[in-house]
């Protein structure tokens, strides 16, 4: 009885420090997302240009997810995520004193290295909880995505406008040291190692051939798009990622599994995976500037009156949640797909033809949401359903590399349409009185990215419609429609 509470005890200590932890990172990585006009007008620059605040980070977490889970499994899951939760708090320290664009998105890029730390959380989670407290724990850390996003759509907001972004940073750094040392009074690692190899080689193809083809298209207004350095960077990410695939179909332990990506559900929700994440964060990039920015462009509301028209969204997409699992559980994860994919697509035509006023495009936003949360823990049974129990990891891990190139693409696609149509707003008064005008994207830049938001759903739900349902999958969806939360980050 005595050890029974003793677990149960540490159990609750690594429960509370990986739900720290989950919502810090959604709170910082959130509160950016209301604050993204004001960092263009603070770092004087274009929003394609603005783009690689988030490119860089997703790019970086990417790479990091996998480097660092096969580290936890090779040299100690506490000691690699201490790490990782060191290297996110000099991020954030830094994060607030950044003075260029350029600098920011270097520190954007370190930051992205704490996003390994939540493989490795599941992973301690699995291996320190008791398996009667892990659903418990499993759904507290999902959970903590929700919490964390709504707290910067809130308070983050709150805090740029009432002082200004920089103080959002800030008041993250006692946090993300207190993480730090609850970590290293708290957590114990008694799993055994295992020796692994790293695929460096197929994880520099495909992060450079994704940060090049972004590189295209970010900086095809400003460069000019037949120009040499455009066509080459398009070129050589389409080289790369082919010569991705090739060295990929011959690597034993690979980055992403050909053996696995020849399974047909699993092709197809990798894919779907991608272009429902990549409306997800068309909608991230565009609603804030369309929100704050100064009439005719925008409805020139502040930060945290754009940061409170975006929380019904994220609070929808947990609601839901359970919601989805049911309808998983009971008809199958394709259903549930395609029933997000559906909501989704109408979500994308509410904001195309009614986004006249700032409730219109919450409630546009809200379905979204909704619409999200059936996508996702549809896509996550589908692939456990159909993938081999021992690759189960390893096809969830793929998933997340596909949704995490759709969440970099997005902002980078988003800031073309920004950046090649715009109109002039008064965006403040000289010392003389005289007005002065700065440009901002205009209604037809907004019209496109929710035109190819809505493209890239069709493409979704032609996928899903060619997905198969499994034999046999009730007792397995049993299993896992209670784990999809903590996999949809």
């Amino acid at each position: 009885m005595e050890n029974s509470r003793r677990l149960s005890s540490h159990a609750t200590a690594t429960i509370i420090i990986m739900a720290i932890m989950g919502i810090l990172v959604n709170y910082v990585e959130t509160m950016i997302t209301p604050a993204l006009p004001i960092l263009k007008s603070d770092f004087n620059a274009s929003y394609d240009s603005l783009s690689w605040i988030i490119t860089a980070y997703v790019i970086s977490g990417t790479v990091s997810a996998a480097i660092f889970g096969r580290l936890a499994d090779m040299y100690g899951k506490k000691r690699i995520f201490m790490l990782l939760s060191l290297i996110y708090a000099i991020a954030v320290s830094f994060g607030g004193f950044a003075t260029t664009l350029e600098e920011f998105i270097a520190i954007r890029a370190v930051q992205g290295l704490g996003m390994g730390m939540f493989p490795v959380a599941f992973a301690l989670l699995n291996d320190q909880v008791p398996k009667e407290e892990l659903p418990l724990a499993q759904g507290i850390l999902s959970s903590t995505f929700t919490a964390g996003a709504a707290l910067g759509l809130v308070l983050g907001a709150w805090i740029t406008q009432t002082y200004e972004w920089e103080y959002s940073y800030h008041s993250a750094i006692p946090v993300a040291f207190g993480l730090l040392i609850a970590s290293y009074l708290y957590l114990k690692d008694n799993s055994q190692r295992t020796k692994s190899t790293i695929d460096f080689l197929g994880i520099s193809l495909i992060s450079s051939g994704v940060v090049l083809l972004i590189l295209g298209l970010s900086e095809g207004q400003s460069w000019g798009w037949y120009s040499l350095s455009i066509e080459s960077s398009f070129f050589m990410s389409v080289v790369l990622l082919l010569l991705f695939i090739l060295v990929e179909s011959r690597k034993s332990e690979p980055f992403i599994s050909m053996k696995l990506m020849k399974i047909r559900n699993v092709f197809l929700s990798n894919f779907t995976g991608l272009f429902a994440m990549a409306a997800m964060f068309f909608l991230f990039y565009s609603v804030p500037p369309l929100l704050e920015d100064p009439s005719p462009a925008g409805f020139q509301l502040s930060i945290f009156n754009s940061g409170l028209t975006m929380l019904p969204a994220a609070l929808a997409s947990m609601i839901f949640a359970p919601v989805a699992a049911v309808v998983t559980k009971r008809l199958s994860p394709k259903i549930s797909i395609e029933i997000g994919s559906v909501v989704l697509f109408l979500s994308y035509i509410g904001l195309y033809y009614f986004r006249a006023s700032p409730l219109q495009i919450t409630e546009d936003a809200t379905i979204l949401g909704i619409g999200l949360s059936f996508i996702f823990v549809g896509m996550i049974n589908i692939l456990l359903v159909s993938t081999p129990s021992g690759d189960a990891g390893a096809s969830t891990g793929m998933n997340v590399v596909f949704r995490n190139i759709g969440s970099a693409v997005a902002p980078a696609i988003s800031g073309v349409f920004e950046t090649m149509y715009e109109i002039k707003a008064i965006s403040g008064v000289n010392s003389k009185g005289i007005p002065e005008y700065s440009l901002f994207p205009d209604h037809t830049a907004f019209s496109y990215i929710f035109l190819t938001g809505m493209l890239f759903l069709v493409v979704s739900i032609i996928f899903t419609l060619f997905m198969k349902v499994p034999k046999k999958e009730g007792r397995k969806i049993e299993m896992v429609a209670g784990a999809s939360n903590d996999l949809l980050h």
